[in-house]
């Protein structure tokens, strides 16, 4: 992505290295900020790789950060012209992943939003702080339908490799999770695969942005 001029962190999911990779990059000058990667769906129908295109993101206490909407139409664009289809509403930003579909319900109940992640409020609170656009780009790795196992908690390193040793060891703990294991391991893929077509889709429109701001 560097021909593009986009600095890419890898953050794997983890609530703590998010925050820090957001922080750091607030002493960055940049044009936009975009958070890329996957997301729980909390809507019912959001089926495993479904694109999200958020207007929006927001806490759970209530406040919003409203995405840019300029470059989010240039996506919208570019996504509608690769024939990808993609969903929109509110992204809920929480500090930990939703596990159960009984939370993912009452968080539906509660927020009205559409899926939830753990990194995109902080690039959104980033963005806020040194006014700079920003742009939410996520697929739906588990559905609200589904209860993910224990072991997805643990399933990635640092650089967003699978962390082998931390799922064993959870794996010995409850050995009875390991079919939800291969199925979330399935729908991750599905939903990197839906990520590789909109990322393709994106660089159209970063190689030639729009004016915004």
């Amino acid at each position: 992505m560097r021909p593009l001029g986009i600095d890419v962190t890898v953050t794997a999911g983890d609530a703590a290295r998010g925050q820090e990779a957001a922080a750091r990059a607030e002493a960055e000058s940049v044009r936009a900020r975009v958070s890329f990667g996957i997301a729980g769906g909390l809507a019912p129908g959001l089926a495993t790789g479904t694109l999200l295109l958020p207007h929006a993101v927001k806490t759970a206490g209530g406040e919003v950060f409203k995405a840019d909407e300029v470059l989010r139409d240039a996506l919208a664009g570019a996504l509608r012209e690769a024939g990808l289809f993609f969903a929109e509403g509110e992204l809920l930003g929480l500090d930990q992943m939703v596990m159960t579909r009984a939370d993912k319900e009452t968080l539906f109940a509660q927020s009205g939003a559409s899926a939830v992640d753990t990194e995109s409020l902080f690039v959104a609170h980033a963005a806020a702080r040194t006014r700079s656009p920003f742009l939410v780009l996520r697929a739906i790795s588990d559905p609200a339908e589904i209860t993910l196992p224990p072991a997805t908690s643990v399933g990635l390193d640092e650089h967003g490799r699978p962390a082998v040793l931390p799922v064993l060891l959870s794996l010995l703990k409850n050995p009875g999770q390991l079919p939800g294991l291969i199925r979330a391991a399935r729908d991750a893929r599905l939903a990197l695969t839906a990520l590789e077509a909109a990322r393709d889709a994106a660089a159209t429109v970063f190689s030639n942005p729009p004016t915004i701001g």
